[in-house]
């Protein structure tokens, strides 16, 4: 999916980053970064470990201020906005679900109303009606009960996504959303946020699922984009031996049609 052109009039989870940066002790951790998801758009970022994607999110997301540029939700600058206006309209799911709270999975999805209320405001028949839908939705209705931290990492996952889901967002960022999870949820959380219909921006480490379920992807490498496109245009022999420093051979599968990374191993000593 293309992005619209810079004239294109903001739309409902239009996200664009415009020179976002984010220093510590003189160091760029994030570098200048430009960066759009069009509406409805799932938009991978990916890079190799400390290439700045958890803290450019952060920087979306509103736990860091940038310390140059912005970043923009249709057209409005996200840390001009307070905390609860912001979650009104951004929702996040971390890479770890864990929590000490003993809070249940029902407790925890109706978390997501919060920036809709009240300090303390109750909830409402139709705050509850969301919570269930959300956790129908998502595959966890059954553990409505269990206490958050007895749930499988999938399992917590999940019920992140549906607290997402009852903060009604046009922007969904999620950092390593399939982090120690196995195979099966990583393709169900996945497959789960595509058809929310919402705008969605995600770090991934795994660059054959960022191929597959992503529209576009920008390349990290020292805090700077050293590549974006389609994840045909992006996923390269060349772009991964020079970012990754590894020996790779890419080719198209014959079913999905995605790009798929095969890595080599590095020839014997």
């Amino acid at each position: 999916m293309t992005p619209p052109p810079a004239t294109t009039a903001p739309r409902a989870g239009d996200l664009r980053t415009e020179g976002l940066s984010y220093e510590v002790a003189g160091r760029a951790l994030v570098d200048a970064v430009d960066l759009s998801a069009a509406p409805g758009e799932t938009v991978g970022v990916v890079g190799p470990n400390g290439s700045g994607k958890t803290t450019l999110l952060r920087c979306v997301y509103g736990t860091l201020h940038p310390t140059a540029g912005r970043a923009l939700l249709d057209g409005d600058d996200l840390h001009a906005l307070s905390a609860k206006a912001r979650a009104r309209r951004l929702a996040t799911v971390p890479q770890d679900g864990q929590a000490a709270f003993e809070l249940t999975v029902r407790q925890v999805v109706a978390m997501g109303r919060s920036p809709h209320k009240r300090f303390w405001e109750a909830d409402t028949a139709a705050d509850e009606d969301l919570v269930t839908a959300a956790l129908a939705r998502v595959g966890v209705a059954d553990l409505a009960d269990r206490v958050f931290p007895s749930l499988s990492g999938g399992e917590r996952q999940r019920a992140l996504v549906a607290r997402a889901l009852v903060q009604e967002p046009t922007l969904v960022v999620l950092d390593e959303p399939t982090n120690h999870l196995d195979i099966r949820y990583q393709l169900e959380i996945l497959s789960f946020v595509r058809g929310l219909g919402t705008t969605n921006l995600l770090a991934l480490h795994d660059l054959n699922l960022a191929a597959y379920y992503c529209d576009r992807l920008y390349v990290l490498d020292a805090g700077r984009v050293v590549a974006s496109g389609t994840p045909e245009k992006v996923l390269t022999a060349e772009l991964l031996a020079t970012v990754y420093g590894v020996t790779a051979e890419v080719d198209v599968h014959p079913k999905t049609g995605a790009p798929t990374v095969v890595y080599l191993p590095p020839p014997a000593s």
